[in-house]
């Protein structure tokens, strides 16, 4: 069975009980069993960013998140490459009408690569770009 990318989005509900998308985010990664997850730095780097004005502990849950994430078993996560960023900055420059943001860039070309289709997130960009969300 192929990986899911895990979008920022995903990382950002997970952790916050408050958010309008935390019980739908649960209940449907406890049906994922044992599936692999694909993600970036780029979107561990956006989902610390969301949280760096929440305030110490909230910080400190988003570090220990981060952690978490690096360290499971089932997650892979591609570091940053001068590579990647440029291609990121190809499909972002190549997109210029869209809203689409570099994080989301260097994500769409990361799945293309490794012929992902299913994302964990309701960023609808995606669907854009032929990819299916599974928050929608």
């Amino acid at each position: 069975m192929r990986p899911l990318f895990a979008d920022t989005f995903y990382w950002i509900s997970l952790l916050n009980r408050c958010d309008a998308w935390y019980r739908r985010v649960v209940a449907f990664s406890r049906t994922l069993g044992t599936r692999s997850f694909v993600t970036t730095e780029w979107v561990l780097a956006e989902f610390l960013a969301f949280y760096s004005a929440a305030g110490e502990v909230t910080r400190q849950r988003a570090a220990a998140k981060t952690h978490e994430i690096l360290q499971a078993p089932r997650n892979q996560v591609l570091s940053p490459s001068e590579a990647l960023f440029l291609d990121g900055l190809a499909l972002y420059e190549s997109r210029l009408v869209k809203q689409y943001s570099l994080t989301d860039c260097i994500s769409m070309h990361v799945m293309r690569r490794e012929g992902l289709t299913d994302v964990l997130t309701n960023d609808h960009h995606f669907t854009q770009e032929g990819f299916h969300i599974l928050f929608g």
